[in-house]
């Protein structure tokens, strides 16, 4: 059928969306502020037993209703109540998160052109260069968003087969063979061995409560949950293919990347003599001085790695569009042209209002109780709308939903004790964990 994933399909197109820039970018900066190799051993646990479990949620949902994100819900309840058409409310937050996540994208593609003339040679020259990007240079940023913006909309005009299953066929692998080449000159560097030992050696003594619910967060954001993309894909996923394996395998690729970033980014970093705990300037200050040290050889591997995260990005902008289009579509019988033009004004008109925000010239007209309209877009999805969706997912599959059914579902595919873990995860633990970010973050804790 025209409109729906082949297994491949959905599992490039889900981990595209799970990879992103959470994974080259912020897992290498969140794992060098907590010390390496506990931090990670904590993500990996979290990925395992939250993450997983809450993608598995979504899949099935998806999956069994074959409908959008306010359907699903209604459908796959047991009463079949339309007041779960609320929980719909997901799709905005994929929305606005696409708002600035195409700004942000804009700022790396002018990196990917930077990494052509001319890389900064010391950290206060790059820093200075990103300020004036994001202060003072406003048509600049406002051509690289309007060009992110245009290929989205262009991606996803074309539809589930032919846009998305097939931009994920094409930049997955080219995404894979950047960062593998990246990866082989890191071996070849004599600091490969530090990188190693410093993102595997665990030293527990790091790690304390800020550690942990950061390593819960960047499990379960990197996975793209709470935000109805991956329900989405999976409602064009065919009901005889075996979504607990496709989940398993979204997981493996998404989780495999983000260390492979960190393997890079720590080797490259430590043969400079650079400190592990850049934040979140590594990419856009750090690392881009440690490139210009390289000379020629640094050049390719700038525009290597930009261009890899902009693979990675773009995978991810297309997938954060596609659910409140299916719902414009399905809901309200709009047709793709039209629902793609509306959403794609919504996100863009927001990424301008983002962009300037951040500017000199308009950024306190655009400030709000200390924070500008991109650090709200940001605070409001991550802080707030994509924990209370993710909290809602499990309520709703551990209390209405037939339980039968769900395990009908599962023992398709596994076999009968694995869904039994499953669903004490996510009628008990998954939720309560989710909770206690979800206030942290809040302040409340």
């Amino acid at each position: 059928m025209k409109n729906r994933f082949s297994r491949i399909g959905f599992i490039l197109a889900a981990a595209g969306s799970a990879v992103g820039l959470g994974n080259i970018w912020k897992f290498p900066y969140v794992t060098g502020e907590y010390g390496g190799g506990a931090f990670v051993i904590v993500y990996l646990l979290a990925i395992a037993f939250i993450g997983l479990t809450v993608f598995l949620g979504e899949a099935l949902i998806g999956q069994n209703s074959q409908a959008n994100v306010s359907t699903s819900f209604i459908e796959t309840s047991k009463s079949k109540n339309e007041k779960w058409k609320f929980a719909g409310f997901m799709i905005a937050t994929a929305l606005l998160i696409l708002s600035f996540y195409s700004v942000v994208l804009g700022w790396i593609l002018s990196y990917v052109f930077t990494s052509f003339t001319a890389l900064p040679t010391d950290p206060k020259i790059a820093g200075d260069a990103f300020n004036t990007l994001i202060t003072k240079d406003l048509s600049t940023q406002l051509l690289y968003h309007t060009l992110i913006a245009g290929t989205v909309i262009f991606i996803v005009l074309k539809g589930v087969k032919e846009g998305i299953e097939k931009i994920n066929l094409i930049l997955m692998p080219m995404l894979g063979l950047i960062l593998g080449g990246l990866l082989l000159y890191a071996i070849s560097l004599d600091s490969f061995s530090q990188a190693v030992s410093f993102m595997f050696a665990a030293d527990w003594s790091k790690v304390n409560s800020d550690a942990l619910l950061a390593a819960l967060g960047q499990a379960f954001f990197t996975l793209s949950l709470g935000v109805g993309t991956i329900l989405t894909y999976s409602a064009s996923l065919p009901k005889e293919v075996n979504f607990v394996k496709s989940s398993v395998m979204v997981a493996i690729v998404d989780t495999t990347i983000a260390l492979v970033a960190g393997l890079i980014i720590f080797s490259f970093l430590f043969e400079a003599g650079a400190p592990s705990a850049a934040g979140p300037g590594l990419v856009f200050i750090s690392l881009p001085v440690v490139f210009s040290g390289w000379g020629i050889l640094g050049q390719v591997i700038a525009i290597s790695f930009f261009i890899a995260l902009i693979f990675a990005g773009i995978t991810s902008a297309v997938s954060m569009i596609e659910p409140s289009l299916m719902f414009f579509i399905e809901r309200y019988k709009m047709t793709r042209k039209k629902a793609t033009i509306l959403c794609g004004s919504i996100f863009y008109l927001l990424g301008i209002v983002a962009l300037l925000s951040m500017s000199a010239s308009f950024g306190e007209s655009l400030t709000f109780f200390g924070k500008n309209a991109f650090d709200w877009m940001d605070f409001t999805t991550s802080s707030v709308m994509m924990p209370s969706a993710a909290i809602v997912i499990c309520i709703f599959l551990g209390y209405y939903v037939d339980k039968d059914m769900l395990q009908e579902r599962f023992t398709k595919h596994t076999p009968l004790f694995v869904f039994k873990i499953w669903y004490f995860l996510i009628r008990y633990l998954v939720p309560v964990a989710i909770s206690i970010l979800f206030l942290h973050k809040l302040g409340l804790i």
